[in-house]
């Protein structure tokens, strides 16, 4: 339930109101924007009745919620959530693009592909310390070794740092080293996992699971929301389908949709999604006309030596010329290449 309060509400009474509501039990989800201020109930609101509360003269409207995320809900949020990481904004109009290797492998290989990569206008690097793979015998990630590499490409570069976090125990080790920390596809409903993201102060970028539906993947955001962390980030990189040309079926129709449902941003994995990297640049215009506020692109510079997906990443100077064209599609819908 969301109650919606006039502009001109005193604030005395609007004090006076949460008071009561807290006292039957409910907590309480407040937004404030220039030309609104709502409070969203979440509990068991069987036991209020809602003339009561629209009966209220500071009461504009009383807003019913039947969606089973109530903090992720943009009926909550009206207004889009901006993540700032590092001074680089995402969402809200910002649009940044993440670029890096899948995996780190070497200092000289992530340092050069920093470089190149920021000069490109990419906001953040993502890399790999820790890979969750298919195969027990594929290689597996540099582990902590891997996150000193990222951290002397960020010192280098300035780079914000991106990267995989694929337990709880990794998650209490290593989160104050990276910027954001990702959780990956296979992890997305590792709810003791999402649970201690929920209590970390850094921003959390949630990938869809291979078979999740847009649902699961926003309660998988309810979680870390629930639990005190209000900077997460949603991420569309290809669902399971019967198609064989690609590794998975991209669903760029999940952009739009989530935007209408969410304030949080949503931003795409052209590269895990296809899995091919000729169609990297075609599915990264579509991301941002679909309305997504990132990109995730995968830049490698030898792919066919590469030890985790070369086929998918593109190098530095194709990733160069695809950011010059990304720029004028961004600018197109209106936003701001951060």
């Amino acid at each position: 339930m969301i109650v919606v309060f006039k502009k001109d509400a005193d604030v005395k009474e609007i004090e006076s109101l949460k008071e009561s509501l807290v006292k039957k039990g409910f907590h309480l989800h407040e937004s404030h924007g220039e030309n609104h201020y709502l409070i969203g109930l979440v509990g068991d609101t069987s036991v209020i009745d809602p003339g009561v509360l629209r009966a209220q003269r500071i009461v504009e409207k009383v807003v019913f919620v039947q969606e089973p995320y109530k903090k992720a809900n943009r009926r909550f949020n009206p207004d889009d959530l901006v993540v700032d990481v590092g001074g680089h904004k995402l969402g809200g109009g910002f649009f940044s693009v993440i670029a890096g290797p899948c995996s780190v492998e070497s200092k000289e290989q992530v340092v050069s592909i920093a470089k190149s990569v920021r000069d490109s206008k990419a906001g953040m690097l993502r890399g790999g310390a820790f890979k969750p793979r298919t195969s027990p015998y594929s290689f597996q990630g540099m582990g902590e070794e891997g996150l000193e590499i990222l951290l002397e490409a960020k010192r280098i570069t300035g780079l914000p740092i991106v990267t995989e976090i694929m337990s709880v125990n990794q998650l209490e080790q290593y989160h104050s080293l990276v910027d954001v920390v990702q959780i990956g596809a296979r992890n997305m409903q590792n709810f003791d996992l999402l649970k201690e993201a929920g209590k970390i102060n850094k921003p959390v970028l949630i990938k869809r699971g291979i078979s999740a539906t847009l649902e699961e993947l926003l309660m998988a955001a309810e979680y870390v929301l629930a639990g005190g962390n209000s900077q997460v980030i949603l991420c569309e990189r290809g669902i399971r389908s019967f198609q064989k040309d690609t590794r998975n079926l991209l669903d760029l129709s999940a952009v739009p949709i989530l935007k209408s449902k969410t304030h949080l941003p949503v931003i795409v994995d052209p590269s895990h999604a296809t899995g091919v990297w000729s169609l990297v640049e075609p599915m990264s215009k579509a991301a941002v006309a679909a309305g997504a506020d990132g990109l995730i692109i995968e830049v490698h510079n030898d792919p066919d030596n590469a030890l985790c997906d070369g086929d998918q990443s593109i190098k530095p100077d194709r990733f160069a010329d695809l950011m010059v064209v990304l720029e004028k599609y961004i600018a197109l819908e209106n936003k701001t290449l951060n």
